[in-house]
């Protein structure tokens, strides 16, 4: 089941503090076996089983900043359409998240897709617990440095944009990005969002509309 975290994404932390992981992972002993071990090594730790409790978790205010995904998910645990689709739906709610996906399958064809998708890492499985804490190591000195720059006025956008479709494509989908962590930082609070962009209220509310964006439930 969903648990939770004391940090708020995408809130900066002090050098002494760790970002919340939420790990998705549909097997009991090695998601006990992971967080544990996470946990042990001082990160605050969300537990979730399937793409309904990984999306829950992101909703709330005090959603992690970092994920570590398991691709093979139910209720199509062989395959990764579950997961990926579980990446599309963390990185759709909170753009700025670090996703380190675990992959038992065909590796070259899921790092690939993962990457693609905005993946932040890639794991084999099995990875030695050691491999993983330096991958969520890693990433959570990426979020801090990300949210530093949030202070600062700026955003890291990455866009994944096919040639053929042309630059307005690219730029459609870096306009999205922007507006969506914007309105993560902001809380969803839109008249906050809109100062941090620099435009009018009622322009968000029109990007919001255009881009099909609501405020988590």
């Amino acid at each position: 089941m969903p648990g939770s975290a004391r940090n708020h994404h995408p809130n900066p932390v002090a050098e002494s503090e760790k970002f919340a992981v939420l790990l998705v992972e549909d097997d009991a002993a090695l998601r006990g076996y992971l967080g544990g071990a996470l946990a042990d090594a001082g990160f605050a730790i969300q537990l979730a089983y399937d793409r309904a409790s990984a999306s829950a978790c992101l909703a709330l205010p005090t959603a992690p900043a970092i994920v570590v995904l398991d691709l093979g998910l139910p209720p199509h645990p062989s395959t990764m359409r579950e997961g990926l689709l579980t990446l599309q739906d963390i990185l759709r709610l909170q753009p700025g998240t670090k996703v380190i996906v675990l992959t038992g399958q065909d590796e070259a064809a899921a790092a690939q897709e993962a990457v693609r998708q905005g993946a932040f890492d890639f794991l084999s499985k099995p990875a030695p617990m050691a491999v993983v804490l330096q991958a969520v190591q890693r990433a959570s000195l990426f979020a801090r440095e990300e949210a530093r720059m949030v202070l600062r006025g700026e955003a890291r956008i990455a866009v994944t944009a096919r040639l053929g479709d042309g630059p307005k494509e690219a730029g459609a989908q870096a306009e999205e990005q922007l507006l969506r962590r914007s309105l993560a930082a902001a809380g969803y609070n839109v008249t906050l969002a809109a100062r941090n962009l620099g435009i009018a209220r009622e322009h968000v509310y029109y990007y919001m509309n255009k881009y099909g964006i609501q405020r988590p439930q």
